[in-house]
């Protein structure tokens, strides 16, 4: 794992997902251009004590780089710990989680729950940052929220003092931990960050299309985006995102004169059935190589989403309740798109 994690409007991250961005995905993900990815949120704690769960989130491969493992916790002792033991591993990219607001991980005071103790998340902060720092070429970013509580803005002073103590990037998902996903995400917010700090700012949150992240990239002037939901019923955005933001750039377009990916490189309905074929191969593919235990079970998840956009996907739904072996799998698809 020797490249380092690029940040530029022309290079989209894959975000981490919880029960998504695991192996398969993330090959797939960068089959598409994804030119950075995430794993799925780690435990610090199930780092320290071993559990099995941590070790198959940390599967990988020589094609998946660069890679960033996204740790999470909320005591410095064991934060520092996990990067020790992550480091034996043979990774170099860290991403803190501040942003998470599900129950059993605020609970614990981590995630999001951080920004409601901030001398605490500092000692966090430092603690990881020192550790990952002692390695030369070892870098470490942190994902934040706005605040946790509705109009608790926290993360300009966040931010500044974690740039101070050495942080390489921060990730913003505009909302406030309370929020969830519910609501409007404030993209001035990024904006706002890009003027008071000098290291990358990189946004997140409602980045469902090519248009969106452009867009954002335009309007708040921030370095880098990172894909999430928008990645998970379209792959492709990642390759849509780099056309876009080239067409865009040659032409000196304003964000509100981008046009969607669609009507900039028009597709037949049978070419965009094709497509979406050629992506739960190489999905399926990848599922088998790397993770056949349980590839099964998680295409009757995924598949719907990448043909929900398509005429009859009901039925495909249906008969994935039932499907128990990639033989099964194989036949429902070649029915589906014969």
């Amino acid at each position: 794992m020797h490249a380092s994690m690029p940040i530029r409007p022309e290079t989209p991250w894959l975000a981490p997902l919880a029960g998504w961005s695991d192996l398969p995905f993330r090959l797939l993900c960068r089959s598409y251009g994804a030119k950075a990815a995430c794993t799925e949120m780690v435990s610090a704690k199930g780092l320290v004590y071993g559990g099995k769960n941590t070790q198959d989130l940390l599967r990988t491969a020589a094609q998946d780089e660069p890679l960033a493992v996204q740790i999470f916790g909320a005591e410095p002792d064991f934060m520092q710990k996990s990067v020790q033991i992550l480091k034996t591993y043979g990774f170099r990219h860290y991403d803190v989680n501040v942003g998470c607001s599900v129950h059993k991980v605020a609970k614990t005071g981590a995630g999001a729950a951080m920004l409601k103790d901030l001398p605490n998340f500092y000692a966090v902060a430092k603690s990881v940052i020192d550790e990952v720092h002692g390695d030369s070429g070892h870098t470490v970013g942190f994902k934040l929220r706005l605040g946790y509580y509705l109009g608790e803005n926290v993360y300009e002073e966040a931010a500044l003092r974690l740039q101070d103590l050495g942080a390489d990037w921060i990730t913003l998902h505009p909302r406030y931990a309370k929020q969830a996903f519910s609501g409007v995400p404030d993209y001035a917010a990024l904006a706002r960050l890009k003027e008071i700090l000098d290291i990358p700012v990189i946004a997140s949150g409602d980045l469902f299309t090519a248009r969106d992240g452009v867009r954002v990239l335009l309007d708040t002037g921030a370095d880098g985006v990172m894909y999430a939901r928008g990645a998970m019923s379209n792959p492709r955005i990642f390759r849509e995102h780099e056309m876009l933001w080239r067409h865009a750039a040659e032409h000196g377009l304003k964000s509100l004169e981008l046009p969607a990916v669609e009507d900039l490189f028009p597709k037949t309905p049978q070419q965009i059935k094709a497509d979406v074929l050629e992506c739960i191969k190489r999905h399926i593919a990848y599922a088998k190589e790397y993770s056949p235990e349980r590839a099964v079970l998680q295409m009757r998840t995924i598949v719907p989403h990448y043909v929900r956009h398509l005429e009859n996907a009901k039925q495909v739904r249906q008969a994935l309740i039932k499907c128990r072996s990639f033989a099964e799998l194989d036949e429902i698809i070649a029915e589906f798109f014969s």
